[in-house]
């Protein structure tokens, strides 16, 4: 996707370097339709420059960053030397984050997929995620939910929502937690197979979660949930407990449950 406005001063953008001069490097804007900048010699890096392509290539692909915008004289003042390390690694994976959104959305929508239709949709993930990535990652990990607030239809949210699950990797986070079951009824011990099937789901774990239920030492058991984000974790930890719980307090059993293994166990 490129944006069709201006950058703002301050901002950090990817270029590709289109010509050098001895005062310095013309740069296409990669994000910006039809926006092309100046990094004066200045700019390119710190300290004295005596050959301004024993510094960049033409082709090269840079961050740089917005120096000022006189959009009357359409120019654009950028700076090179002024973008660290990290800001530059950060702006580069952002910006191919926003390549693979935009592939993205022709498979959502199709190849017929129109500038107006393109336009629309990607304005209603803007305002509500800042980048049409986050948009999809956030599709990914919530379903449609995440797009409750959008004004987009049942039929555009199905399909980002189906793209985003297909397509995008999304982080995980890991939570683990530790039941104590006993029962002395005579069946005791299918008792306590039925409560581990119990807190194992028994098809009720939601598919982008991961439950796993593993014996410690006797009583013990360890419930290890992988989940997209931490409340999802915890409360699918609590709920597998639960049910495990649930199961043996049925028989007479008791069952306990807690984050940490037991001191005797270490």
């Amino acid at each position: 996707m490129k944006y069709s406005g201006w950058p703002e001063p301050g901002e950090l953008a990817v270029g590709k370097i289109d010509e050098i001069e001895d005062f310095g490097v013309f740069v296409d804007l990669e994000e910006y339709e039809d926006k092309r900048g100046l990094c004066h010699i200045s700019e390119v890096a710190s300290g004295w420059i005596k050959n301004v392509r024993d510094h960049v290539n033409e082709g090269q692909t840079v961050v740089v960053k917005v120096l000022d915008v006189d959009e009357d004289a359409q120019q654009i003042n950028l700076s090179i030397k002024d973008v660290n390390d990290h800001q530059r690694k950060e702006k580069i994976q952002e910006w191919k984050n926003e390549q693979k959104a935009d592939n993205w959305m022709e498979l959502a929508f199709g190849e017929g997929l129109s500038d107006e239709q393109y336009a629309a949709v990607a304005n209603e993930l803007l305002a509500d995620f800042g980048s049409l990535y986050d948009g999809f990652e956030a599709a990914a990990i919530h379903g449609a939910e995440a797009l409750d607030d959008t004004d987009l239809s049942e039929d555009e949210i199905e399909a980002i929502v189906e793209t985003a699950r297909e397509n995008v990797s999304v982080p995980y986070v890991t939570v683990t937690g530790y039941v104590d079951l006993t029962c002395s009824d005579s069946d005791g011990v299918e008792v306590i197979k039925a409560a581990l099937d119990a807190a194992e789901g028994d098809g009720q774990v939601p598919d982008d979660v991961e439950l796993e239920v593993t014996y410690v030492g006797s009583p013990e058991y360890r419930i290890t949930v992988r989940a997209p984000d931490y409340k999802r974790a915890e409360t699918e930890l609590e709920t597998s407990a639960k049910r495990a719980r649930t199961v043996v307090e049925d028989h007479g059993g008791t069952a306990t449950f807690h984050r940490e293994r037991n001191q005797e166990e270490e």
